[in-house]
C-alpha cells in the first residue's frame, strides 16, 4: 500500500481528532477520589488528637 504525503496527513489529522474526542472521567472515579480525601482527612485528623511528648524518640535515625 502506497501513501502520500496528503493522505498520511489526512489520516494523522482524523486520528488526532479522535483522541482529543476521550470521554471525561465518570462521576463513580470523582466520587471515589472525594471518599478517599474524605478518608485521609480524617485519618489526620484523628493522629493529630493525641498528644506526642518531647521526649519521644522518632522510629528511624538519620545517618550521613
Amino acid at each position: 500500500m502506497k501513501l502520500t504525503r496528503r493522505k498520511l496527513a489526512t489520516v494523522l489529522v482524523s486520528a488526532a481528532a479522535g483522541a482529543a474526542q476521550q470521554p471525561q472521567p465518570t462521576s463513580a472515579a470523582d466520587d471515589d477520589l472525594k471518599a478517599a480525601r474524605d478518608r485521609l482527612q480524617a485519618n489526620a485528623a484523628a493522629l493529630a488528637i493525641p498528644p506526642i511528648p518531647m521526649a519521644t524518640e522518632p522510629a528511624f535515625q538519620f545517618k550521613a
